[in-house]
Formats: structure tokens, sequence, C-alpha cells
């Protein structure tokens, strides 16, 4: 009866932790009618966002747009919706690379659909579709890492600040050029910057619209390294090495971890510690700590 107790409190518990991952910003409450945005949004068509997943636990996520710099269209918006469901679903998965197909990133929106839908509510609409989709695959229960080749440039910028970390080629740059059009970010990228960057870098980067090689990129703890290579497939290679050094062992605890640090960076303090209790608890005693316990050998 005691380990049925235990079994039930221990799905209890993955619940919760599940439903914070999965909540979104905005919903009905906040004017957002998802159904309506995603058929506006699907009349927008071309390019596609391709998910393969390793079985070394790490998922490859390509924007494949490269006519036009891998820009987002409409259907692209909704194909990322539904690969981040697919990786919140994925048990299995420890880490996730995501790059651009053409050895370029991202140049943020397909100019067609930023001009068709260029009223305020439709624009608050993709929005917030937006900020939401990005926020669950900052939430993801796996290490993050944009591979960051040739531009990265305003939307393209704001999706890198939803990664764990940044990975930068020889010759790439990031810029948030959302002031030369008028605007300031959208899809939760400004936010993201802030707490990466720090206010007054943020400040600098957006009102300026500058120009972030690797060099600078580094200086300012936007990248954590730049890789040798510049081709595409020499890059992704290094890119995977540089993450399995984070996602070798079991996929519970991998998993288990970067769930704690995003409850740390988004919760107040109490809320904070009581999640970390409650993910401890479903690692205590679990089929990980106690081979460890087995195997490990004694402090000295």
């Amino acid at each position: 009866m005691v380990i049925s107790m235990w079994k039930n409190l221990l799905q209890t518990m993955k619940e919760r932790i599940l439903q914070q991952r999965r909540m979104s910003v905005y919903n009905q409450a906040h004017g957002y009618e998802e159904e309506l945005v995603k058929k506006q949004l699907q009349q927008f068509a071309g390019g596609s966002i391709n998910l393969t997943k390793e079985d070394s636990g790490i998922g490859i996520l390509t924007l494949n747009n490269p006519k036009i710099m891998n820009a987002f269209t409409g259907t692209m918006m909704l194909e990322l919706q539904e690969r981040v469901t697919e990786l919140e679903n994925w048990k299995d998965g420890k880490g996730l690379i995501i790059y651009g197909a053409g050895n370029t990133f991202c140049s943020g929106s397909d100019l067609n659909v930023v001009k068709a839908i260029s009223n305020s509510q439709d624009g608050m609409n993709m929005c917030m579709f937006m900020q939401n989709t990005l926020t669950r695959l900052m939430r993801l229960p796996l290490i993050t890492v944009a591979l960051v080749q040739g531009k990265a440039i305003g939307g393209g910028a704001e999706l890198i600040t939803a990664c764990d970390f940044r990975l930068m080629t020889p010759g790439s740059e990031i810029r948030f050029v959302h002031k030369l059009m008028g605007l300031v970010p959208g899809w939760g990228g400004g936010a993201r910057l802030v707490r990466i960057v720090g206010s007054r870098a943020a400040l600098k980067l957006l009102s300026g619209a500058t120009r972030v090689d690797p060099e600078r990129a580094l200086h300012l703890g936007l990248s954590e390294e730049t890789l040798s290579s510049s081709d595409e497939a020499g890059a992704l290679e290094e890119a995977r090495a540089w993450l399995s050094q984070y996602t070798e062992g079991p996929a519970s605890v991998i998993r288990a971890t970067k769930e704690m640090v995003a409850a740390g960076r988004e919760l107040l303090l109490e809320a904070a510690l009581r999640t970390e209790k409650d993910i401890f608890g479903t690692l205590w005693g679990g089929p990980a700590n106690l081979q460890a316990l087995a195997t490990r050998p004694k402090h000295k």
C-alpha cells in the first residue's frame, strides 16, 4: 500500500511539472484565439521545420527555407509549434540543436506575411502565437543550442534567445534589426535578451540595431563558443560534440536538471524551491539513483 501511494504521488508530481512546462503565456482571457490565428497563418505557405531525433538523445531541428534565408512563413510558424509539441513528448530526449539550412540561420519573418497582416490586431495575434511557442521551446526539458551560421537577424535573433546556449561559426552575425522596421521584438526576444546579457547591453543592441560578430557575442555572454568550421556539416558535427558533454548520462537526470534550472530562472524563490523538491522526488530512489549508488566508488 505504501509503495502504491508513493507511485501515485510520484505520478502526480510528474503531471504537475509537465503542466507547468506546457503552460501558455496567452489564452482566451487575453483575447487570444489560437485557432483563428492558425487559420490565418495557414494561408502563407512555404519552407518547412524538420526534426530528426537521434539515438544519442540529441534532436536536430532544421529551419528549411533557404531561398529567403530561412525566413518564417505562416506554415513554418505552425510547424514550429508542432515540432515543439513533439519534443515535449519525446521521453528519451536530452538535447536539441537548432540550425538553418543553406549555411545561414534565419532572417526573421517572411515579408509577404508581414505585409499581409500589417494591421495591429493581426500582428498582436501572431506575436502571441510565437511568444507561446518560443516560451514552450525555452521550457523544454532538453538542453538546447542555437547553431548560428550566416545571419540570425530579426525574428531569427529572437529565436536564438529561446535556447539555453548559442554557438557561432566564423563570419556569422546576430542582429536585432527591429528598429529599422519601425518595431521592437515581438516574439519575446527582447525580454529574453535582457536576461541573457543584462539591460544595458540589451538596450545598446536593440536601439543600435548593432551587428554582433562572434567575438562580441562571446564578450557579451550571448555566445558560448566560436566553432572552427564554417561549412554546414562540419559545424553541425562540432555542435553535437559540444552539446554531448552536457547530455551524457541518463535522460531522466539530464531532463530533471534542465527543468530545475528553468524553474529557478522563471519562478519566485519559494515556488522554485517547491518545484526543485518535486523534481528531486521523481529521481530519489529511481533507477539512475540506485545504479549510481551500486556502482560509484566511495568518496576518498
